[in-house]
């Protein structure tokens, strides 16, 4: 009945070693209101200078949604009262941005993909911070002209999964560059959602409503089902115009719902004018030579990854998805392993594993001990059953995988004579099932295989077990 109309906003925080427009450093983790200065404290007589670094990740950025790049582009005031802006106003970009213009690809596991357009990305100073402590407030100042890039993009996506795969896929694109940690849960991948419904067919756009500063791709998802299923109840229950209005709402991730914050001003209540303290930003033929030049991207490595290592795409997509899983597995390929078993063991074998806050970055196995695991079972050294054994071992102790090997004792029995001499037991010990074998009951060979390798405590080579099992049982 309804079709949604979902645009989102995203502010990157860039990972420069110095704020936006003073040379105050940008960490958080010190005393609160030390990294501050006249500049960035706004205190009368103190001039912004801009740095250039910012300048640079914001057209990576730009190069890499294949976006334009203006070559003369301002700042702008952005003027509201909050106590965590001490200059009463935002420098921003409204006017001219950086970047504009840009597109962004999500693919959905079908092999279909869909275009996102990309509206604009702007350089702005982001606020301090809010610390409330019962009844009094506090404000801390350190974080109060760090850099952000905000990136906008158009509402072209219609359902919660596709604001997913677009987040993601941004997400991806910024570690990558390495402009930004792109941490959610630090506040460095911040996340608006403007959500808005209208009857299917319809082109007209209806009241958008913001849900602000969601901190992980659940919750972001949560939050659209929610919103969406709340404009939908108001319009067939015949009070949308009443109760849908253009606001700005929380999401409350315990009661699972969005709750009104204020009024959403429109760019007049701001009383946006150009700022008159900065330059305009001027981006020269050899800056653009300079910083267009990016690392390789997610699809470019998907591609790569495809047509180098015979892997399909779907599961390339997988090992792209984020920069840590793709250097992760080409790591472990050093090592000379097929693509195919670097795979398993990455993507279902090791990731199992991940519980309580283990990640790829932190995992106790490295790519290199992981790609040696597997060397030794395509080598025969071990089974693939006693790897999973290894794995779970190395998981919790600190060995290489030579010395786990040893000991838990599963260094795989390849000898034929030792072999053999197992499998002579067990046919001796049940002349029963010998009897009913060779009488026909093909499935009973499972059993003597079972029982060889029961005996071996895994350590036998299947296939020689099976080898010698069909001669001697006949």
């Amino acid at each position: 009945m309804f079709e949604v109309v979902i645009g989102l906003e995203v502010h990157v925080q860039l990972n420069t070693k110095t704020k936006l427009f003073c040379s105050c450093p940008t960490s958080f983790n010190h005393k609160q209101n030390t990294n501050t200065c006249p500049t960035c404290l706004a205190l009368p007589g103190a001039l912004p200078v801009l740095n250039k670094e910012v300048l640079h990740k914001s057209i990576m950025l730009g190069t890499a949604i294949d976006a334009t790049i203006n070559k003369t582009s301002y700042f702008d005031r952005k003027s509201y009262f909050y106590p965590d802006s001490p200059s009463a106003y935002q420098i921003t970009q409204l006017y001219t941005p950086v970047v504009e213009n840009g597109t962004l690809q999500i693919d959905f596991e079908d092999g279909s993909n869909k275009t996102i357009r990309i509206n604009r990305a702007h350089i702005e100073a982001d606020a301090g911070k809010n610390i409330h402590d019962g009844d009094i407030s506090k404000v801390d100042l350190n974080r109060a002209g760090t850099p952000l890039l905000e990136i906008v993009s158009e509402p072209d996506m219609s359902n919660a999964q596709e604001a997913i795969l677009y987040l993601k896929k941004l997400h991806s694109i910024i570690r990558y560059l390495d402009i930004g940690d792109a941490n959610m849960q630090e506040g460095s991948f911040r996340v608006d959602v403007n959500v808005s419904i209208r009857p299917k067919g319809d082109k007209k756009l209806y009241t958008r409503v913001e849900v602000k500063n969601i901190n992980s791709f659940k919750f972001i998802q949560k939050a659209i089902e929610v919103e969406v299923r709340r404009q939908s109840e108001a319009w067939e229950d015949g009070v949308y115009e009443r109760e849908i209005t253009q606001e700005t709402r929380l999401f409350d991730q315990v009661k699972s719902e969005t709750r009104s914050m204020r009024g959403k001003e429109e760019a007049a209540d701001y009383r946006y004018f150009g700022d008159p303290d900065l330059l305009k930003v001027v981006v020269t033929d050899e800056m653009l030579d300079i910083y267009t030049k990016i690392p390789e991207l997610p699809d470019a490595k998907r591609d790569r990854f495809v047509k180098e290592y015979a892997i399909n795409e779907y599961n390339a997509g997988v090992l792209t998805s984020t920069l840590e899983m793709a250097n992760f597995f080409e790591t472990m390929m050093r090592e000379d392993i097929s693509a195919k078993n670097a795979l398993t063991w990455l993507t279902v074998e090791l990731l199992s594993h991940f519980k309580g806050g283990v990640n790829i970055a932190n995992s106790p196995v490295d790519a290199k001990k992981l790609g040696f695991l597997v060397k030794r079972i395509e080598d025969k050294t071990i089974s693939a059953k006693a790897g999973k054994d290894v794995l779970e071992y190395l998981m919790k102790k600190n060995e290489d995988v030579d010395a786990a090997i040893d000991s838990l004792g599963l260094k795989q029995v390849s000898d034929s004579g030792a072999i053999e001499t197992m499998c002579e037991k067990i046919i001796l010990a049940n002349p029963d099932k010998v009897e009913q074998y060779q009488g026909g009951k093909d499935k009973l060979f499972g059993f003597f295989v079972g029982q060889v390798m029961k005996a071996s405590k895994g350590t036998a080579n299947p296939q020689t077990v099976n080898e010698i099992l069909k001669e001697k049982l006949g």
